[in-house]
């Protein structure tokens, strides 16, 4: 468990770290490597394949403790996340609880976005 977890709540705040095809990747100018290796030094970590909001490289996705999502937290989508100040801004939010349970700090609002809703993949037929 990351130092600072509360170990009594068994669904701990969690970080989604996306790494693919932009994030995580050259295209993105950042050092990605430490940045993970913060998040999972501080935070419980999951590291995704692409999340498809590849304009927003990198993205993180911060999903609420079982405490948090009973006092109405919900996923936190931040986009452009490529600075270590930022990614320590996160870390400090998800220490302290992070959604559902401390607000999010005004500094993280930069980085917010709404993701897109996923359309269906299947390919289309044509019927003429």
């Amino acid at each position: 468990m990351p130092e600072g977890q509360r170990s009594d709540d068994p669904v701990p705040c969690r970080v989604v770290v996306c790494r693919d095809c932009c994030c995580g990747s050259a295209k993105v100018p950042a050092d990605h490597a430490a940045q993970l290796a913060r998040f999972q030094a501080r935070t419980s970590v999951t590291v995704s394949a692409c999340l498809d909001v590849c304009d927003q490289a990198n993205v993180v996705v911060v999903r609420p403790s079982a405490a948090g999502r009973a006092a109405g937290g919900r996923p936190v989508w931040l986009g452009l996340v490529n600075d270590p100040a930022a990614t320590e801004d996160i870390v400090s939010w998800v220490r302290a609880g992070g959604p559902g349970i401390v607000p999010l700090p005004e500094i993280l609002d930069l980085y917010v976005f709404a993701p897109p809703r996923r359309v269906s993949t299947t390919p289309s037929v044509d019927v003429r």
